[in-house]
């Protein structure tokens, strides 16, 4: 039995990754080990967990992946834990569709059995904070809304308002009220909220503990999270050990930063020994690479530097090995990324083609991914899922360029997957453990590059 929480929100804004993370850093500083969990397919608010626990944050997504493959990720994690904490996405019932709890907290709340705490912007309410958290209870009568944390209270007198209005009418149990601090707020940019490590510290993270402290009574929210049923997950993979293993190189910095941690997980499980390097700091390629992993983050803000740096563009672009690239990583291999202010910054030039900003947001949301054929690690059996979010669009790629899968989504289906060489890259962000024989076969190719490079 894990002792679990979700920690949900009414709506967007509420406030529920700041509330989150000063629970998780409430915990920490008590002495216990708390894993984090994220709900979607967010890549920075693990960040902001990893940063506060410790633990690497890892993303749990009902739609994405399914339900025993969830239970499997979250019970390897969480089993040396004293408590896992998970942040929901968006407000509590949001998800893949309007019809549906797919891909939403609430999913995940109850495949997990764990009580959820919802989170209310109660800034500008009173006894009408009960009538929104009456609905929430009443929706699913499956969801177990176990607490309610008000948030953005004005005064003590507003908090005893909200109280009693819900102990009145609502079966949640009020677990207490977080003031209005311009001290705890986090900074946002484009994608979201900026990397943890632009902006927490030891002071931070401190003065988080003592907001939530101050304000809730977290002896009673612990004790939503005892005598919960024990999670009994599939069988989960073994372990695979390839008499020749694969040296991938991982590109990690500023630039590059948005990866799922079972991604990088099921990686090594299929024989990888992964090195991280910094195309942004390091001067060239590490040695005796078999294949590289370009994760996406924010190419674009760091572009002058990376344009820079053309000892590394160098390696990139003469690399033999298989390479396989994401949103902002597939933005590295074009020709160049051109800025909001039409000024270009020459990148690699694997893909004969520029990566345009755009001042308004191109694409967000789910997509499944389809190989058109087989090719190197890729088969036509495969079914993947995944994720976009980017301010970008490419011009157009010329035909020579294969396309090797097509995505499916709600605004359209089209042919992506572009591939030259032993490269693969596109805009999506992919979750391995949705078709875990991608990571295998992206692994096993890699071990047969060595035998055609110098």
């Amino acid at each position: 039995m894990i002792p679990r929480i979700v920690i949900a929100g009414t709506h967007s804004g509420v406030g529920k990754t700041t509330v989150a993370i000063a629970l998780m850093a409430a915990l920490v500083r008590r002495g216990m080990r708390v894993q984090p969990f994220k709900v979607g397919p967010d890549f920075i608010d693990p960040s902001f967990h990893t940063r506060v626990t410790g633990l690497a944050g890892r993303n749990l997504d009902g739609w994405m992946l399914s339900r025993d493959t969830n239970l499997a990720l979250f019970s390897n994690a969480a089993k040396d834990a004293d408590i896992a904490v998970i942040e929901g996405v968006m407000g509590a019932f949001d998800g893949h569709g309007p019809t549906s709890e797919s891909g939403s907290t609430v999913e995940l709340a109850k495949w997990l059995g764990a009580p959820i705490v919802l989170v209310i912007d109660a800034s500008a309410m009173a006894r009408s904070a009960a009538a929104l958290i009456r609905g929430f209870e009443t929706f699913d009568p499956e969801a177990h809304f176990a607490g309610v944390i008000f948030n953005r209270v004005g005064s003590v007198r507003h908090h005893e308002l909200l109280r009693a209005a819900v102990e009145q009418t609502c079966s949640v149990q009020p677990l207490g009220a977080l003031p209005r601090d311009p001290k705890i707020s986090l900074p946002e940019r484009h994608l979201g909220l900026v990397m943890a490590n632009e902006v927490l510290n030891s002071e931070t993270i401190s003065r988080l503990a003592d907001w939530f402290e101050a304000g809730v009574d977290v002896d009673r929210l612990l004790a939503l999270t005892t005598n919960l049923a024990a999670i009994v997950p599939s069988v989960p993979l073994q372990s695979v050990l390839p008499v020749r293993r694969a040296r991938i190189g991982v590109a990690r910095d500023a630039a590059f930063c948005f990866y799922y941690q079972d991604n990088l997980d099921l990686l090594r499980h299929f024989g990888a020994d992964l090195v991280e390097f910094s195309p942004l700091h390091d001067a060239r390629l590490p040695l005796q690479l078999d294949g590289l992993y370009l994760g996406g983050g924010y190419p674009e803000l760091h572009a002058s530097a990376l344009a820079a740096n053309s000892t590394m563009l160098d390696d990139i672009r003469r690399f033999k090995g298989c390479i396989y690239a994401e949103c902002g990583g597939f933005m590295y291999l074009t020709c160049e990324i051109v800025d909001t202010n039409g000024v270009p910054h020459a990148m690699a030039g694997v893909f004969p083609t520029s990566a345009r900003m755009q001042k308004t947001r191109s694409r967000l949301g789910y997509v499944t991914v389809q190989p058109v054929a087989e090719w190197n690690w890729l088969s036509k059996q495969m079914n993947l899922r995944g994720h976009e979010f980017r301010y970008s669009e490419i011009d157009e790629m010329p035909a020579h360029i294969a396309r090797r899968y097509r995505i499916q989504s709600n605004q359209a289906e089209r042919a992506e997957g572009y591939s030259t060489g032993r490269v693969l890259a596109g805009y999506v962000h992919l979750h391995f453990a949705s078709c875990p024989e991608f990571a295998e076969g992206f692994v096993r190719s890699s071990i047969a590059a060595q035998s055609d490079l110098p």
